[in-house]
C-alpha cells in the first residue's frame, strides 16, 4: 500500500483532544443526584465495553492487552522504558499514545464515525518490543499469548474487507459471523418478521455441517440458556434463539443499575431501572420498551440517562442496536429554548410539505432539553439524540429529544477549514456552533420526530383514510407497512442514512422561518447570519467530511449521516441557478484545490424549493413503506462519480490530503469517596496521555479482562476464516 493510500487508516500526532465539560454542572447536583449519577455513569462504562466485542473479533483482546500494559506500567513508566530500552523516537511514542486513544475513543479499531479501520502508526517491531519488554500485572503470562493472537490483525490491510465495516465481501462485522452474506442477513430478516421478533439486541451465527445449515439469534442477557432450546424449521434451515449473549457484561451493568435505583429521585425513575435490569438479566426487548416507556413519562429530570442497545448504524444489516449509555445534566436555561419550540411544533409542523394525512395525527409533545455529558459510553459521542427508536413508541405514546451542549461546543473549537473563502471560513468560525444549535434542535424534534408511518393491519383495516392519494402520483395508496413491520426492517440497509437525510432536510428547511430563529433569540441580520451559516457548513460537510465516509473500491458508504448529506448535496446542486458551485482549482501550495460557494440571495428561492421537494419524496417513500422507490432514489444521488462537471471520485483524494481529524474527548470519572460516602469527579489533561490516564482509572478491577475474554471465546469459533 502506497504511504498516501495507508495515511487515511492512521490517526496524526496532531490529533486534537478536548475535554468534556461538565464541573459546573455537575456541582450544582444534590448529593442523591450525585449518587444516582454516579452509579448510572459506572453502569454505562461497562456496558459500553461491549461495543468492543460489536465492533471486530479482536478489538476485545487489543483492549485488555492496550489497557494492562498503560495500567500496569503507568503512562511515564511505559515513555521511559519505550524510550530507553526499545529505542522509541518520540514520534513513535506519541504514535502509540494516539493509537491508544483512538481505540479507547471509538470502542475499537474502527473508527466511530467512519467505520474505517485504524492501525498504530509506529512499526509493529517497535511495539512488539515494548509488549516483550513490559509488565502485565492483569493479564499475567497471557499478555504474551493475546499478543502473538492479534498482532497480525492490528496491522493487517492487506485484504479489502479488513479495512472497513460490512458485511460479507464488504467489510468486518461482528454482528453476524465471518461466513454470512446479504443473502443470509435477509433469511434471518424474514424469519424475524414472521416470529414479530425485532433485531435490536440480537446478532447471528451461521454453522454450516454435513451441508446443513443452522444459524443462533443470539440475545443479550446476563442469564444463559441451561438447556440448547428448540430449533425452528425455516426455508430448509434450523434456526435456534439463544440468551447470554455479552453475560457477564450484561450481569455487571444491571448491578449498577439495581445500585442506582436506590438513589432515583422518583418512583417513575425506579420503575425504569426495574424494566431495564428485567431486560438485561433476562433478554428481553419487551422489557425494555417498558422502560422506555417509563423513561419518556419521566419530564425534566435533573439528571437525564438513556442505555441500552440503542443505534443500529454499525450493523450491515440496519436493524441491531450498538449498546450505548449516556448520562447527563440538564442545563436549564438552553432547556427553556427548546421547551419553547416544543409548544410551538403542532404548528411548525405545518411548514412541513407533505399533506396532514402523511403527519401524526397528533404530535406527542416530547421533552426536550440541553444537556452536559457527563458519560457517554459506546464507539461515537452524538451531538443530538430523538429516542427511543422503537417504531410503536415513538408514533403512538412519545419520545424525547435532547441536545447535548458541551459536545456541541466540544466539537467546535478552532480548526483549518480548507475549500472556503475567507469571508466564508470568517462565517464559520465564528458562527456555526449557533447554527449548528439550531439544526441539531431542528434535525432532532421535527426531523425524527415528525412523520406518520401507513400501517395494514392483518384484519385489512388501516390507520389512514381508504381514499387517500399518494401526493407524488395522484394514485390510491398502494403500499403500507404490514402487520410484524417496523421502518427498520423495512428499509434496512439504507435506513439509517435514509432517516439523518430526512431529518437533515427538516433542518435545512424550517431554519429559513423567522418565527423559529426568534426562539433561539435570533432576529433580524443575525438570523440571516445564522441561516447561511447553517446551510454553508451543511453543504460544506456534504462536499467534504462525506466523502471521507465513502470506499471507492467496494463503492459504499461507512457513515450514514455523511451519506445522508452527499445525497441532499447532490439534489441541491442538480436544482442548478448557481445555488452551489464547486470547481475545482490549484491552490497556494500548487496542489489541487477546491472552491466550494453558497449563494446566499438564492437560498430562499431555489434552496427552498429545492429541500421542499426532497422532503416531501423522502417522507411520502418512507410513510409508505416505498422502499423500492427509497431505493432509487438514495442510490443515484449517493453515486459517486469520477467524470463530468462534479468528478467526486477523483476529489475525494483532494478532500482527504487536506481532511481534518475527529476530535477526541476526554471524559470524566465518578467515583465513591470511602471515607466520606460522597462521589467525587475527577477530570483529566485534555490530552492523549490524559485521555489513556481516565480508562485506566475507569476500569481498576482486573476482572473486566475476564469479562471480555469470555465474550471474546464465545465467539472465536465464528470467526476462524478471518
Amino acid at each position: 500500500m502506497d504511504a498516501k493510500t495507508l495515511k487515511q487508516y492512521i490517526i496524526p500526532l496532531e490529533q486534537p483532544v478536548v475535554n468534556l465539560d461538565c464541573k459546573e454542572a455537575f456541582n450544582g447536583l444534590s448529593e442523591q443526584e450525585k449518587l444516582y449519577a454516579c452509579y448510572l455513569s459506572q453502569a454505562s462504562w461497562v456496558g459500553g465495553l461491549i461495543a468492543l466485542v460489536q465492533t471486530s473479533p479482536e478489538a476485545p483482546s487489543i483492549f485488555c492487552l492496550l489497557h494492562d500494559l498503560f495500567k500496569s506500567n503507568g503512562v511515564e513508566g511505559l515513555k521511559s522504558l519505550a524510550k530507553g530500552d526499545c529505542d522509541f523516537s518520540e514520534d513513535e511514542w506519541k504514535a502509540l499514545l494516539v493509537f491508544t486513544s483512538g481505540f479507547l475513543s471509538n470502542s475499537g479499531n474502527y473508527k466511530g464515525f467512519n467505520d474505517t479501520k485504524i492501525i498504530p502508526g509506529l512499526p509493529l517491531d517497535k511495539l512488539e518490543a515494548l509488549v516483550n519488554k513490559a509488565k502485565f500485572m492483569g493479564l499475567g503470562s497471557d499478555a504474551l499469548k493475546k499478543w502473538s493472537e492479534i498482532k497480525d490483525k492490528l496491522y493487517s490491510l492487506s485484504e479489502e474487507r479488513e479495512r472497513q465495516l460490512g458485511l460479507g465481501e464488504k467489510g468486518i462485522t461482528t454482528y453476524f459471523s465471518s461466513n454470512c452474506t446479504h443473502d443470509d442477513a435477509e433469511l434471518i430478516n424474514r424469519f424475524m418478521k414472521k416470529r414479530e421478533i425485532e433485531a435490536f439486541i440480537t446478532r447471528c451465527f451461521k454453522t454450516v455441517k454435513d451441508e446443513k445449515v443452522s444459524y443462533e439469534i443470539r440475545s443479550a442477557s446476563a442469564e444463559t440458556d441451561v438447556e440448547e432450546p428448540e430449533a425452528h424449521k425455516f426455508e430448509g434451515c434450523e434456526i435456534r434463539l439463544t440468551r447470554g449473549d455479552y453475560a457477564p457484561l450484561m450481569r455487571k451493568t444491571s448491578e449498577y443499575l439495581e445500585k442506582a435505583k436506590e438513589f432515583a429521585s422518583n418512583e417513575t425513575e425506579k420503575k425504569m431501572l426495574t424494566c431495564y435490569i428485567d431486560s438485561f438479566t433476562k433478554g428481553s426487548l419487551d422489557a425494555h420498551k417498558d422502560g422506555s416507556r417509563y423513561w419518556i413519562k419521566d419530564k425534566g429530570p435533573i439528571v437525564e440517562t438513556y442505555i441500552g442497545f440503542i443505534e443500529t448504524y454499525r450493523d450491515p444489516a440496519g436493524t441491531r442496536g450498538e449498546f450505548e449509555g449516556l448520562v447527563s445534566i440538564v442545563n436549564r436555561p438552553m432547556s427553556v429554548k427548546f421547551g419553547s419550540l416544543v409548544e410551538k411544533a403542532p404548528e411548525l409542523l405545518k411548514l412541513l410539505p407533505w399533506p396532514k394525512e402523511f403527519e401524526k395525527d397528533v404530535f406527542l409533545k416530547p421533552d426536550f432539553t440541553s444537556l452536559d455529558v457527563v458519560t457517554y459510553s459506546g464507539s461515537k459521542i452524538f451531538s443530538g439524540i430523538n429516542i427511543p427508536n422503537y417504531d410503536e413508541i415513538r408514533q403512538s405514546e412519545g419520545f424525547k429529544n435532547v441536545s447535548l451542549g458541551n459536545v456541541i461546543h466540544g466539537g467546535m473549537t478552532d480548526a483549518d477549514i480548507p475549500f472556503l473563502s475567507d469571508k466564508d471560513k470568517e462565517f464559520i468560525t465564528k458562527y456555526r456552533t449557533q447554527a449548528f444549535e439550531v439544526q441539531v434542535a431542528l434535525h432532532e424534534l421535527l426531523g425524527h420526530g415528525s412523520g406518520k408511518l401507513l400501517k395494514k393491519n392483518s384484519d385489512g383495516s388501516t390507520n389512514y383514510p381508504s381514499d387517500l392519494k399518494n401526493p407524488l402520483t395522484n394514485d390510491l395508496i398502494e403500499s403500507a407497512y404490514e402487520e410484524g413491520d417496523t421502518y427498520d426492517s423495512v428499509f434496512t440497509t439504507i435506513g439509517s442514512a435514509y432517516e439523518e437525510c430526512r431529518a437533515d432536510c427538516v433542518g435545512l428547511l424550517l431554519c429559513l422561518d423567522k418565527d423559529v430563529l426568534k426562539i433561539f433569540g435570533l432576529e433580524g441580520a443575525k438570523a440571516d447570519t445564522i441561516i447561511y451559516t447553517n446551510w454553508l457548513s451543511m453543504v460544506y460537510n456534504g462536499a467534504t467530511k462525506a466523502l471521507e465516509s465513502y470506499q471507492p473500491k467496494t463503492e459504499t458508504w461507512t457513515q450514514a449521516h455523511s451519506q445522508g448529506r452527499f445525497v441532499f448535496l447532490q439534489w441541491l446542486i442538480e436544482a442548478g441557478e448557481g445555488l452551489i458551485t464547486i470547481v475545482e482549482k490549484t491552490g497556494s501550495d500548487g496542489k489541487p484545490d477546491l472552491d466550494i460557494k453558497l449563494d446566499q440571495t438564492k437560498i430562499d428561492s431555489v434552496g427552498r424549493k429545492a429541500i421542499s421537494d426532497l422532503l416531501m419524496r423522502l417522507q411520502i417513500y418512507k410513510a409508505t413503506a416505498d422502499v423500492k422507490s427509497a431505493r432509487n432514489l438514495f442510490e443515484k444521488y449517493s453515486t459517486v462519480v469520477s467524470e463530468g462537471q462534479h468528478p467526486w471520485a477523483k476529489w475525494r483524494d483532494i478532500v482527504l490530503e487536506k481532511k481534518q481529524p475527529e476530535k477526541f474527548f476526554v471524559q470524566c470519572n465518578l467515583s465513591l469517596n470511602a471515607d466520606s460516602g460522597k462521589v467525587v469527579l475527577k477530570t483529566y489533561h485534555p490530552s492523549p496521555e490524559g485521555l489513556i490516564q481516565s480508562w485506566i482509572e475507569r476500569f481498576p478491577e482486573l476482572s473486566i479482562y475476564e469479562d471480555l475474554e469470555y465474550c471474546h471465546s464465545k465467539d472465536k469459533p465464528y470467526f476462524t476464516d478471518y
